[in-house]
Protein backbone atom coordinates (compact mmCIF):
# COMPACT_ATOMS: atom_id res chain seq x y z
CA UNK A 1 0.00 0.00 0.00
CA UNK A 2 1.49 3.32 -1.05
CA UNK A 3 1.60 6.42 1.11
CA UNK A 4 -0.82 8.12 -1.28
CA UNK A 5 -3.31 5.26 -0.92
CA UNK A 6 -2.98 5.42 2.86
CA UNK A 7 -3.46 9.20 2.79
CA UNK A 8 -6.61 8.73 0.71
CA UNK A 9 -7.90 6.09 3.12
CA UNK A 10 -7.18 8.44 6.02
CA UNK A 11 -9.11 11.29 4.39
CA UNK A 12 -12.00 9.00 3.49
CA UNK A 13 -12.37 7.04 6.73
CA UNK A 14 -11.06 9.23 9.55
CA UNK A 15 -14.50 10.55 10.47
CA UNK A 16 -16.04 7.06 10.56
CA UNK A 17 -13.18 5.71 12.66
CA UNK A 18 -13.43 8.63 15.10
CA UNK A 19 -17.22 8.07 15.47
CA UNK A 20 -16.56 4.36 15.97
CA UNK A 21 -14.25 5.18 18.90
CA UNK A 22 -16.50 7.92 20.27
CA UNK A 23 -19.33 5.41 20.67
CA UNK A 24 -17.13 2.82 22.32
CA UNK A 25 -14.86 4.95 24.49
CA UNK A 26 -17.29 7.79 25.32
CA UNK A 27 -14.46 10.30 25.59
CA UNK A 28 -13.43 12.71 22.85
CA UNK A 29 -9.72 12.72 23.77
CA UNK A 30 -9.55 8.92 23.96
CA UNK A 31 -11.36 8.66 20.62
CA UNK A 32 -8.85 11.05 19.03
CA UNK A 33 -5.91 9.11 20.48
CA UNK A 34 -7.38 5.79 19.37
CA UNK A 35 -7.99 7.12 15.86
CA UNK A 36 -4.39 8.25 15.63
CA UNK A 37 -3.17 4.91 16.99
CA UNK A 38 -5.24 3.07 14.39
CA UNK A 39 -3.74 4.98 11.50
CA UNK A 40 -0.23 4.62 12.97
CA UNK A 41 -0.69 0.84 13.11
CA UNK A 42 -2.06 0.90 9.60
CA UNK A 43 1.02 2.82 8.42
CA UNK A 44 3.35 0.32 10.09
CA UNK A 45 1.45 -2.67 8.70
CA UNK A 46 1.31 -1.24 5.19
CA UNK A 47 5.09 -1.18 5.04
CA UNK A 48 5.52 -4.85 5.83
CA UNK A 49 2.25 -6.51 4.79
CA UNK A 50 0.33 -6.76 1.55
CA UNK A 51 -3.16 -5.49 2.38
CA UNK A 52 -5.76 -6.60 -0.13
CA UNK A 53 -8.74 -4.79 1.40
CA UNK A 54 -7.42 -1.68 3.21
CA UNK A 55 -10.82 -0.51 4.47
CA UNK A 56 -11.65 -3.87 6.07
CA UNK A 57 -8.15 -4.11 7.51
CA UNK A 58 -8.47 -0.57 8.90
CA UNK A 59 -11.63 -1.47 10.80
CA UNK A 60 -10.05 -4.69 12.05
CA UNK A 61 -7.17 -2.63 13.43
CA UNK A 62 -9.69 -0.19 14.93
CA UNK A 63 -11.51 -3.02 16.72
CA UNK A 64 -8.20 -4.19 18.15
CA UNK A 65 -7.31 -0.68 19.32
CA UNK A 66 -10.78 -0.29 20.86
CA UNK A 67 -10.40 -3.55 22.77
CA UNK A 68 -7.01 -2.49 24.16
CA UNK A 69 -8.34 0.97 25.07
CA UNK A 70 -11.34 -0.54 26.86
CA UNK A 71 -9.13 -2.92 28.81
CA UNK A 72 -6.84 -0.02 29.75
CA UNK A 73 -9.84 2.02 30.95
CA UNK A 74 -11.02 -0.91 33.09
CA UNK A 75 -7.56 -1.28 34.66
CA UNK A 76 -7.40 2.44 35.36
CA UNK A 77 -10.83 2.45 36.98
CA UNK A 78 -9.66 -0.33 39.30
CA UNK A 79 -6.37 1.40 40.10
CA UNK A 80 -7.97 4.75 40.84
CA UNK A 81 -10.60 4.42 43.50
CA UNK A 82 -12.43 7.48 44.78
CA UNK A 83 -12.52 7.93 48.54
CA UNK A 84 -15.54 9.18 50.47
CA UNK A 85 -14.71 12.79 49.53
CA UNK A 86 -14.55 11.94 45.82
CA UNK A 87 -10.76 12.31 45.61
CA UNK A 88 -9.03 9.67 43.53
CA UNK A 89 -6.02 7.83 44.91
CA UNK A 90 -3.85 5.30 43.13
CA UNK A 91 -3.28 2.05 44.94
CA UNK A 92 0.35 1.85 45.97
CA UNK A 93 0.62 -1.90 45.49
CA UNK A 94 -1.48 -4.63 44.00
CA UNK A 95 -3.16 -6.98 46.43
CA UNK A 96 -1.01 -9.89 47.59
CA UNK A 97 -3.25 -12.55 46.05
CA UNK A 98 -2.98 -10.83 42.65
CA UNK A 99 0.80 -10.84 42.92
CA UNK A 100 0.90 -14.54 43.76
CA UNK A 101 -1.63 -15.37 41.06
CA UNK A 102 0.33 -13.38 38.47
CA UNK A 103 3.58 -15.12 39.37
CA UNK A 104 1.96 -18.53 39.15
CA UNK A 105 0.52 -17.73 35.73
CA UNK A 106 3.88 -16.45 34.56
CA UNK A 107 5.58 -19.68 35.67
CA UNK A 108 2.96 -21.80 33.91
CA UNK A 109 3.30 -19.78 30.69
CA UNK A 110 7.11 -19.99 30.85
CA UNK A 111 6.85 -23.77 31.17
CA UNK A 112 4.43 -23.87 28.24
CA UNK A 113 6.88 -21.90 26.11
CA UNK A 114 9.75 -24.14 27.21
CA UNK A 115 7.71 -27.16 26.11
CA UNK A 116 7.47 -25.89 22.53
CA UNK A 117 9.76 -27.31 19.85
CA UNK A 118 13.07 -25.43 19.74
CA UNK A 119 12.46 -23.48 16.52
CA UNK A 120 8.90 -22.57 17.55
CA UNK A 121 10.19 -21.39 20.91
CA UNK A 122 12.93 -19.32 19.24
CA UNK A 123 10.49 -17.63 16.88
CA UNK A 124 8.00 -16.88 19.65
CA UNK A 125 10.65 -15.35 21.92
CA UNK A 126 12.08 -13.22 19.10
CA UNK A 127 8.58 -12.03 18.23
CA UNK A 128 7.00 -11.43 21.61
CA UNK A 129 9.92 -10.68 23.92
CA UNK A 130 12.33 -8.98 21.54
CA UNK A 131 9.66 -7.36 19.36
CA UNK A 132 11.16 -8.37 16.02
CA UNK A 133 8.97 -8.32 12.94
CA UNK A 134 8.15 -11.55 11.13
CA UNK A 135 10.41 -10.52 8.26
CA UNK A 136 13.34 -9.84 10.58
CA UNK A 137 12.86 -13.19 12.32
CA UNK A 138 12.67 -15.02 8.99
CA UNK A 139 15.87 -13.35 7.82
CA UNK A 140 17.69 -13.99 11.11
CA UNK A 141 16.73 -17.67 11.28
CA UNK A 142 16.88 -18.36 7.55
CA UNK A 143 13.27 -19.50 7.25
CA UNK A 144 10.26 -18.18 5.33
CA UNK A 145 7.87 -15.59 6.76
CA UNK A 146 5.14 -18.19 6.33
CA UNK A 147 7.00 -20.55 8.68
CA UNK A 148 7.52 -17.71 11.17
CA UNK A 149 3.77 -17.08 11.19
CA UNK A 150 3.03 -20.79 11.61
CA UNK A 151 5.41 -21.02 14.58
CA UNK A 152 3.87 -17.95 16.22
CA UNK A 153 0.35 -19.28 15.72
CA UNK A 154 1.33 -22.64 17.19
CA UNK A 155 2.93 -20.98 20.23
CA UNK A 156 -0.06 -18.70 20.77
CA UNK A 157 -2.45 -21.64 20.53
CA UNK A 158 -0.44 -23.54 23.14
CA UNK A 159 -0.41 -20.52 25.44
CA UNK A 160 -4.14 -19.99 24.94
CA UNK A 161 -4.81 -23.67 25.65
CA UNK A 162 -2.75 -23.52 28.83
CA UNK A 163 -4.42 -20.31 29.94
CA UNK A 164 -7.85 -21.86 29.41
CA UNK A 165 -6.84 -24.67 31.76
CA UNK A 166 -5.86 -22.22 34.50
CA UNK A 167 -8.82 -21.51 36.73
CA UNK A 168 -8.83 -18.21 38.56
Amino acid sequence: MTDAMLQGLHEQEEGRIRRFFSRRLRNREDATDATQETFMRMLEASRSTLIENPQAYLFQVARSVARVASQRAQRESILFAADSEGVEHAEDRPLQDRIVNGRQCLIIMARTIQGLPNRCQQVFILSRLHGLSNGAIAEQLGISRNMVEKHIIRALLECRKMRAEIIF
